[in-house]
């Protein structure tokens, strides 16, 4: 029995530690001071950082890695390989990093690093450089860093570099030594080959010297605006620039868990305000000189970036209201990169877009700032509770700000179903950096979490749903929840026991798949016969449609959720009696004669992802036709 006892004890660890992370949670504080001095013609920069780390957690700290990002633009860096070892690689990627030219690969190189003042050893190791602390960091200790480094900024090749598709001169984001991220799971010193980045948060103070000619924008807040000038110094102020060929732009941010900024000549700097929100900056080539398209198109992009100041107000606006408020004093729409990627207090987007693209773009990466930056899981871990998450808030924004309706998420859904179809699912507990291929993590990050939550919708009823998604935003922002914090806050708003759903849903790739066996009438009753066909169990809602065009419904709610959900909607409900998970059949009877009924339907919301919609409909009148 001791044993015993001792085995259920270790195994348990884990999970409890895990779980709702218990009220020991910790997390890692950093401050950040850096001096970049940039060489624009060259594409290089030497910077300067101090580095105050804060070792919040319970454990003794002898070693810290910082990540370098840069030096993955380089032809056989595993970012490289990479690409050319997987299935489907990026195609914004494929081979390019292997023939880049010397003045073309990006690197960062660590010119001196020291420890409270006393040099310290270090190890480049490709996209990670590994420091042997002289002296360890005890629980509750500060260190400083200081470090001088090189760096050459890649052409852009994916998310950063110089030269993008539109020729915007300047994407910087995982532009500086960053340090690693350190957790209840331990270090997180990931190599860069593409993917996703978790970092702690800490307070940003950013002096980046360029040519006096480029126009800046990026994360924090502008402390030098009337130095400036471009748009930034306050109305009636008068401009006041330093003589010489440079000129000092000076940010600060605070709480926040990277940096970002990008520059370019031709940039024009609009705003705008969000009532009761933050200030927006917009940030975009004026005129558009998208190389491909013609002139017609480029006056058409810049119009859609001037239209999109109101898109992204409205978008804001919607936010703040269903998904929790947005913590920041200011965003910014900055045009770069090479799609679209989020950042603290804004964004990279390519600008030769349609109007509903660009807006489309701007909406999902806004709404990083809720479930990257702000709710900042580890994305590499649990890429599906950012990009997911953000794919579902995104979709509902979208069709407030452009009237559709519908089912929003069917897109979702139908991505889910094609990659279960090809046989290449994985499931959503796979690393991000270790899917088998490209579509796999596409689809089980950004489709499979978004409809993970519109199905939770579909178990636990809108109301609990929308609730649990604004205290999930309240109990969370600012830290570094886990899969379970989030699943504990819509237990507690539900009152059920969801976790069968995780386990099912995202630790595995089981399926639904639920039909209507058959359908036996007699003059005054009808039975109903449903089968589980494939292993994931779930609560039905079964609509039956009467050929007087009256509905009602009939819901069978799990038994080891131990509740059920309320009604959604003023049809006439009957909660029949719990189905138990290992029992592949269910029937129970309608109180009328087949001959009064049009058709029965298993959730017409099309929420259940439910792999097979041939069986979920049955068509009474049509068969008593024939």
């Amino acid at each position: 029995m001791k044993k015993l006892l001792t085995l259920f004890l270790i195994t348990l660890f884990p999970y409890s530690l895990i779980h709702a992370q218990g009220s020991d949670y910790w997390q890692q504080h950093v401050d950040y001071t850096m001096e970049i001095d940039v060489d624009a013609e060259n594409h290089q920069y030497a910077g300067k950082q101090t580095l105050v780390y804060t070792n919040n957690s319970p454990e003794t700290l002898d070693r810290v890695y910082y990540h370098l990002y840069f030096n993955a633009f380089q032809p056989g860096s595993m970012m490289d390989v990479r690409s050319h070892t997987i299935e489907d690689p990026d195609r914004r990627v494929q081979d390019r990093i292997y023939h880049l030219s010397e003045d073309e690969i990006g690197y960062q190189r660590v010119r001196s690093l020291t420890q409270d003042g006393d040099p310290v050893e270090y190890t480049t190791d490709g996209t990670v450089l590994v420091v042997e602390l002289n002296d360890p960091i005890e629980p509750g200790e500060m260190a400083t860093f200081k470090m001088e480094w090189d760096a050459q900024v890649p052409l852009q090749i994916r998310r950063s570099g110089w030269n993008n598709a539109e020729g915007v001169e300047f994407s910087m984001s995982q532009w500086y030594p960053k340090l690693a991220e350190y957790d209840h799971q331990g270090w997180h010193p990931n190599e860069y080959v593409g993917r996703e980045f978790h970092a702690p948060f800490g307070n940003f103070d950013v002096k980046i010297t360029i040519d006096q000619n480029y126009v800046l924008g990026g994360t924090g807040i502008l402390q030098n605006p009337n130095e400036i000038g471009y748009g930034y110094e306050e109305e009636g102020a008068e401009v006041n620039r330093p003589s010489g060929d440079k000129m000092t732009w000076h940010f600060q941010a605070n709480n926040v868990i990277d940096f970002f900024w990008g520059a370019d000549p031709d940039f024009k700097h609009v705003t705008a305000q969000v009532p009761d929100g933050p200030k927006l900056h917009f940030l975009y080539q004026q005129p558009a000189v998208v190389e491909e398209a013609s002139e017609q198109e480029n006056a058409q992009y810049t119009e859609n970036w001037e239209q999109l100041v109101d898109y992204t107000i409205g978008a804001f606006e919607y936010a703040n209201e269903h998904f929790g408020e947005y913590p920041y004093p200011q965003y910014t729409n900055l045009q770069g990169g090479d799609g679209g990627m989020e950042y603290p207090m804004g964004t990279l987007i390519t600008g030769g877009r349609s109007l509903q693209s660009l807006v489309g773009v701007m909406v999902h990466e806004m709404y990083h700032s809720w479930y990257q930056n702000v709710i900042a899981t580890n994305e590499s871990l649990y890429e599906w509770m950012d990009e997911g998450f953000t794919s579902f808030a995104s979709a509902e924004t979208m069709a407030h700000l452009f009237n559709r309706e519908g089912n929003v998420h069917s897109g979702s859904y139908r991505s889910y179903n094609y990659i279960v179809e090809s046989g290449k699912e994985e499931p959503m507990t796979t690393h991000a950096d270790h899917y088998n291929t490209n579509s796999a993590y596409g689809v089980a990050a950004y489709s499979k979490g978004a409809v993970f939550l519109n199905q939770l919708e579909y178990i636990i009823g809108e109301k609990a749903f929308r609730d649990g998604m604004k205290q999930y935003h309240q109990d969370w922002k600012m830290k570094h929840p886990t899969d379970l914090d989030f699943l504990q806050v819509m237990e507690k708003e539900s009152g059920m026991i969801l976790d069968w759903y995780y386990e099912y849903f995202v630790q595995t790739t089981k399926t639904i798949d639920y039909g209507i066996n058959s359908v036996i009438g007699t003059p005054v009753e009808t039975k109903v016969m449903l089968e589980r066909v494939d292993l994931m169990p779930m609560p039905l809602d079964i609509v039956v449609e009467y050929k007087d065009g009256s509905k009602e419904m009939f819901y069978i709610p799990l038994r080891m959720m131990r509740n059920e959900k309320p009604a959604e909607n003023e049809m006439e409900r009957t909660v029949l009696e719990d189905w138990p998970w290992v029992e592949p059949d269910y029937h129970f009877t309608i109180d009328a004669p087949a001959s009064e009924i049009k058709t029965i339907t298993i959730d017409p919301t099309d929420r259940l992802a439910d792999l097979n919609e041939k069986n979920d409909v049955f068509d009474v009148e049509a068969l008593l036709e024939d």
